[in-house]
């Protein structure tokens, strides 16, 4: 496992702010309502300020087939992705074999857990178990904050 940089070090610290938030869909704001992905996009803008970038509407379920990978595009789009895995990055899942990747994590304790939002219990930290550690098709890092 790779030092934590000062960057994946806050972004870890921002994600577990967000722990005990309840579950909505297509939200994104600490203490009221997330997803996985309005826990990403939370912070993403705690580290970087603003709005964060735009989302195009997306399904609450996972029955999807793949075949596009939009949300992948996405965060390679505004992330850095990365083969090195360390805490504080964004893991990308694949729920089923013929589903596309749209669930999000954020990797902690040395990648025994990850953050994520689950409909049932909201932001939690969870063991990053084998059978959710086989579901990761991506890893991302945030990109350097801007200097000047």
């Amino acid at each position: 496992m790779a030092d934590l940089s000062p960057l994946n070090a806050r972004a870890l610290q921002i994600a577990r702010g967000w722990i005990g938030t309840p579950y909505r869909h297509r939200a994104a704001r600490r203490g009221v309502g997330a997803d996985c992905l309005g826990l990403v996009r939370g912070v993403w803008c705690a580290l970087y300020g603003g709005a964060g970038p735009d989302v195009p509407p997306y399904a609450p379920d996972w029955s999807e087939a793949a075949g596009r990978e939009p949300l992948w595009a996405a965060l390679r789009t505004h992330l850095v992705e990365t083969a090195r895995a360390g805490d504080g990055q964004v893991l990308l899942f694949r729920l089923g074999p013929n589903a596309m990747a749209k669930h999000l994590g954020v990797q902690s304790r040395g990648g025994g857990a990850f953050i994520h939002a689950c409909p049932r219990a909201g932001v939690v930290e969870a063991p990053l178990s084998a059978p959710w550690a086989r579901r990761i098709v991506a890893r991302f890092d945030f990109p350097a904050l801007p200097t000047g």
